[in-house]
């Protein structure tokens, strides 16, 4: 049996790095490679380094690390709308691949986006000495509200493109949109209407600007959008409008929230989706596919884009630089909400 160099012959007591070092038969420069997700590891030798690590019951020491790296191990997560599918799922996202990288998450949420309550949530970031802040504000003011503070650490924000000063990580909103729309033109579709998010968030403005920008590019009119807020109520209403006009054979949707709601009012219409109407709608949330019928949807992926923002963090810790703007794919899911138009 192997030795456990924590507890063989010694009082009890917390394992360190160079106990996993020597139970794992590696150098502790290895284990903290391992630990750090570092790609330069070997899979056998990350296996035995992650045995080990679980005989031990290792923890790695966030309060000794700090001391070292003169970081507190710390990101803060300014955010807004957070009652909202996308932010909250976005939220989630920065928080695991946090955690996976580390760092603990500081979140601070607006109550109300104005140029005010964005520079004093930063201040008490910084005022908390985190290593870097995620902007989580969806909306078209944010970026020049953190132009007017020299923050003095990274800022990642999620949604707008990059600059000198702050980085940008986003799903392509734009793209997500022409999918949509492309694969209702496909189908045979000529007369599509939006129900757009919105106008003041950056994500509404892309989606409108890709459902406008396909319709274009094939030939058809872009004339009919209508904003909603992007509650399923919004969509409901707009959907009794939209049934009453009977104007389009198809309907791209901003989120599914509301298209929830077009698809009641629809029903209601004695409409059949997608026999008289196709709907697509945008998010991808867990009830999308149980919806009545199943909802077609642009999916984003938040994992990712998680993902995304602590790389960038993590590149600008270690000072190697890197692009200012990382862009994320959505992807189209095809369901039951869709079919050709009936001639």
């Amino acid at each position: 049996m192997e030795r456990n160099p924590v507890t063989d012959g010694r009082p009890p007591r917390l394992p360190t790095l160079e106990d996993v070092a020597e139970l794992a038969g590696v150098s502790h420069q290895t284990v903290s490679r391992v630990v750090n997700s570092h790609p330069n590891v070997s899979s056998g030798t990350r296996g035995k380094v992650e045995a080990a690590i679980a005989a031990l019951g290792y923890r790695r020491n966030t309060a000794a690390r700090s001391l070292v790296t003169r970081r507190s191990q710390t990101i803060g997560v300014l955010g807004s709308e957070l009652s909202q599918y996308g932010p909250a799922n976005t939220l989630l996202g920065v928080e695991r691949a946090a955690r996976d990288a580390g760092y603990f998450v500081s979140v601070a949420a607006l109550r109300e986006v104005n140029r005010d309550a964005i520079l004093d949530a930063v201040r008490h970031f910084l005022d908390q000495s985190v290593d870097g802040i995620v902007v989580i504000v969806p909306h078209l003011e944010t970026l020049a509200a953190l132009a007017e503070l020299p923050i003095g650490v990274p800022v990642v924000a999620v949604g707008p493109n990059g600059n000198d000063s702050v980085g940008g990580v986003k799903v392509d909103q734009r793209r997500g949109a022409e999918l949509a729309v492309e694969h209702l033109i496909g189908q045979g579709h000529v007369r599509i209407g939006h129900v757009a998010g919105p106008q003041d968030w950056i994500d509404a403005v892309a989606r409108a600007e890709g459902w406008r920008g396909a319709l274009v590019s094939a030939g058809l009119e872009a004339d009919l959008i209508i904003e909603g807020d992007w509650s399923a109520g919004s969509g409901y209403g707009i959907g009794r409008r939209l049934a009453a006009g009977r104007r389009a054979t198809a309907l791209f949707v901003g989120n599914d929230q509301m298209a929830l709601g077009v698809l009641r009012a629809l029903n209601e219409a004695g409409i059949k989706v997608p026999g008289d109407v196709s709907v697509v709608g945008f998010d991808d949330q867990p009830e999308a596919g149980y919806f009545s019928p199943p909802l077609t949807v642009v999916r984003q992926d938040f994992e990712e884009l998680g993902r995304r923002c602590m790389d960038m963090m993590l590149t600008a810790f270690d000072g190697t630089g890197g692009p200012r703007t990382l862009v994320v794919e959505p992807e189209l899911i095809l369901r039951s909400s869709t079919a050709p138009p009936v001639r």
